[in-house]
């Protein structure tokens, strides 16, 4: 099942696409669901995938440190994507989550078309990755 066009929309990260660029992200992603206390994704695993939260919240840490709390809207997994990397965080959900995922070779195909939207993840990212070095 792929997430509705609409609710990407009211998205931030999506918010410059018309909608018929909404209806083709929408079908590089799956919905999936998880209940509270589900490890997401784990810190130094490998990443492959991207999730946008569609519904809920969930808890990043580095190192069992605090990092943020993620809401409706918040994507993660990118830096593992763009950096080619391990997983730089651990997130668990602190409620049941639905979850709109896009799996790597997606993704490519999410950067190509989508340029804006795809340098817009990137600046985000940035400010994560320096954000998480001036905590160290």
């Amino acid at each position: 099942m792929h997430p509705e066009p609409e609710q990407l929309a009211s998205y931030s990260l999506f918010a410059s696409l018309r909608p018929e660029q909404l209806e083709a992200v929408a079908s590089l992603m799956d919905v999936t669901s998880a209940p509270a206390g589900a490890t997401l994704v784990g810190e130094e695993a490998p990443g492959f995938s991207l999730f946008v939260l569609l519904d809920g919240t969930a808890d990043v840490t580095r190192e069992d440190l605090p990092l943020s709390t993620l809401r409706s809207g918040d994507f993660f997994g990118e830096i593992a994507l763009i950096e080619e990397a391990r997983r730089t965080a651990t997130v668990t959900a602190t409620s049941p989550v639905t979850l709109a995922v896009m799996y790597g070779s997606d993704f490519r195909v999410f950067e190509r078309d989508f340029p804006d939207a795809a340098r817009q993840m990137k600046e985000a990212t940035a400010q994560r990755l320096e954000r998480g070095r001036s905590s160290d």
